[in-house]
């Protein structure tokens, strides 16, 4: 069984809420009965509940890195707060007696056993799972309803450029939210994005010179998705096969959801990694209607800097579990890759886990990029093509954090080339630097994010960890 230890536990939860009543059920006794299985693979207990009859929570390590959760309460959390409860028990050191594991729960595990010991074999076999048939009819008319659907986003945008943004009024504003709608019916959840991203420009009633230059970008954004996308798909009306683009990110901007098994086809996963998570946040997304848990990550045996995402609907936010920071070294059996360019996004659906020691920090630091120069000239490639990540994240080598006499803070590199250190959102980190002592503003690697500010015409970098040569400083986390 792997180290159950609170961090590990915290993954798990849903939301912030179930940890906190998982840790009070243990706080308040509420567990009558805590035991474990003779081989210690399978934690179970007793825990009282609102009724008169108890819950039955249980953790189940068949699998080691993918533990099964049950427990006979009615909720729709998985795992629920009985559950996390009875871990958080096992990682308080609460005393769990060995017990028989009762013969329901001992059925469902011995099922599991023989599903693992069937897909064992076939992989030694080299028996390989049927790939999925496309229905290539059905496929050719959704492309064909796509290449509609840009027709009709193209209209509407040049429409709304040739009248000019000084005189839009509520009723251009509703026709761009019927649009929205009619993009869905097309099979363009990229274009449902960028339009309502559109229209909060529009509907902002901010400085208007602000507002007209976020509206010239966002036409910009959307005139290379139509380009792009229609490009792409007059292609694959040409290709026999209907294949997926696994080297751009057009397929996902047309709406395409990746699934692991195309990215493994596509070669696209890589086995046995290790890495680190360096910053975390999680913010609402009004254009995708949204929530966003978002993390970067160090991969520690090469240095690149991947992005975790979840995105949980508002209307499905409570049902889904929240991510949260994590603070060990992630062991990853399988890391599958999406297509794209700098912090290509990463998933995985298992691992183990381990403390960070001296040794992952040292070959943290030793990635950091020594010249700005080289950094800028990689981040501006990024920036130049219109679908990229407009906020790529890089990690430099700092050799001295400096402020001038108007209070601005600047990085330096050992060249003595510097970046102006600023805040992209409400989100304050730089300021945080103030407070951090001097020996970790010196010879420290820095993972930033960066930003083309428009109305100035320059790059904003804004930091988001330190990594000195003790520990990892999260700023945003």
């Amino acid at each position: 069984m792997i180290e159950i230890t609170e961090t590990w536990i915290d993954s798990l939860a849903p939301n912030s809420a179930a940890i906190k009543n998982g840790h009070d059920l243990v706080k308040k006794g509420k567990f009558t009965q805590l035991h474990q299985s003779d081989d210690q693979g399978v934690l179970f207990g007793v825990c009282a509940g609102s009724g008169k009859t108890p819950y039955t929570p249980s953790a189940d390590f068949v699998i080691s890195d993918k533990p099964v959760m049950r427990c006979s309460c009615p909720s729709r959390q998985i795992p629920c707060k009985h559950v996390l409860g009875l871990l958080y028990a096992y990682s308080d050191g609460k005393p769990f007696t060995t017990a028989e594991v009762p013969d329901e729960l001992a059925a469902k595990r011995e099922k599991a056993e023989k599903r693992e010991e069937k897909k064992a074999k076939e992989a030694a076999e080299g028996t390989t799972a049927k790939p999925k048939k496309v229905n290539k009819s059905a496929l050719k008319k959704k492309i064909m309803a796509q290449l509609e659907g840009l027709d009709v986003l193209e209209k509407l945008t040049s429409s709304l450029i040739r009248r000019g943004l000084g005189t839009l009024d509520a009723k251009e504003l509703k026709n761009i939210q019927d649009h929205v709608k009619q993009m869905g019916s097309h099979y363009l959840n990229g274009a449902q994005i960028q339009l309502r991203k559109l229209h909060l420009i529009l509907s902002a009633k901010e400085n208007q010179e602000n507002t007209y230059t976020a509206a010239a970008e966002q036409f910009a954004v959307i005139h290379a998705f139509i380009k792009k996308g229609r490009a792409h798909l007059n292609a694959k009306l040409e290709d026999p096969e209907l294949a997926l683009d696994p080297e751009s990110t057009i397929e996902e901007w047309l709406g395409h959801a990746w699934q692991l098994s195309e990215l493994k086809d596509a070669g696209l996963v890589s086995s046995e990694t290790e890495l680190i998570q360096l910053s975390f946040n999680s913010y609402d997304d009004p254009s995708r209607q949204e929530f966003v848990d978002g993390g970067y990550w160090i991969q520690i045996d090469s240095g690149e800097i991947h992005y975790t995402v979840q995105y949980r609907p508002y209307k499905a936010a409570k049902l889904m579990r929240e991510e949260d920071s994590f603070f060990e070294v992630a062991r990853v059996p399988a890391l599958y890759r999406y297509p794209g360019d700098m912090n290509r996004r990463v998933r995985f659906e298992s691992f183990t886990h381990r403390a960070v020691d001296e040794q992952d920090i040292a070959r943290i630091r030793q990635y950091a990029a020594d010249t700005y120069a080289d950094v800028l000239k990689k981040v501006k490639n990024q920036l130049k093509n219109p679908l990229g990540d407009p906020n790529p994240v890089m990690l430099l080598h700092v050799e001295n954090v400096v402020a001038d006499k108007d209070g601005r803070i600047f990085i330096a590199d050992a060249h003595g080339e510097t970046l102006e250190l600023q805040d992209l959102s409400e989100d304050s980190t730089a300021l945080l630097l103030k407070y951090l002592p001097e020996d970790s503003l010196k010879d420290v690697a820095m993972l930033a994010i960066f930003d083309h500010h428009s109305p100035s015409g320059r790059l904003r970098v804004q930091p988001l960890s330190i990594v000195n040569r003790r520990e990892i400083i999260r700023l945003l986390y």
